[in-house]
């Protein structure tokens, strides 16, 4: 499977950090400042975006409440196809990634995304029902940045989370 990127949307944050500033400028200069624009504003520069790659529809969707319960932006992907799609068109800031996928399997899709020049940088975190020693190290040996066994308790699963957003910057 290849990945590739149109309009590089992780490659292209200097751009879009140029229009989020344009904005706050515009919002700045006006002698009332609505709140709501504020707001969203702020919103806009703060949200991260995960993307939850896991097959088990009922797994995804939970995961999906408890991060937008957290304030992040979740975007969903049942496969690596509709994973592949979602690099082509999103800007995401981490991913979740389920072991267990039809066709490709999440090691797999893990070494292909830590390869790829632009994507290598996402931090991944593996979440997986597999939780023997030999899993866990085929995924950390695969690239990921953290591996999560299923079932998981919230506050572990959040605090995996912002740690890996902290070590990445």
């Amino acid at each position: 499977m290849k990945f590739q990127l149109i309009g590089k949307p992780s490659a292209d944050k200097g751009f879009r950090k140029q229009v989020e500033s344009i904005k706050r400028q515009k919002i700045v200069s006006k002698k009332v400042v609505s709140l709501n624009d504020f707001r969203e504003l702020r919103k806009n520069i703060d949200t991260k975006t995960i993307l939850v790659v896991d097959d088990d529809e009922i797994m995804r969707n939970a995961l999906k409440r408890i991060l937008e319960g957290e304030g992040y932006n979740v975007v969903l992907a049942m496969d690596g196809l509709e994973l592949s799609k979602t690099l082509e068109t999103s800007r995401l800031d981490m991913i979740l990634l389920d072991v267990n996928l039809p066709w490709v399997d999440g090691i797999e899709l893990c070494r292909l995304i830590k390869t790829h020049h632009s994507l290598k940088k996402i931090p991944l975190v593996m979440v997986s029902a597999r939780n023997s020693k030999e899993d866990v190290e085929k995924g950390f040996d695969a690239g990921c940045d953290d591996y999560v066994t299923k079932p998981f308790e919230i506050d572990h699963i959040t605090g995996v989370i912002q740690q890996q957003f902290l070590k990445s910057g």
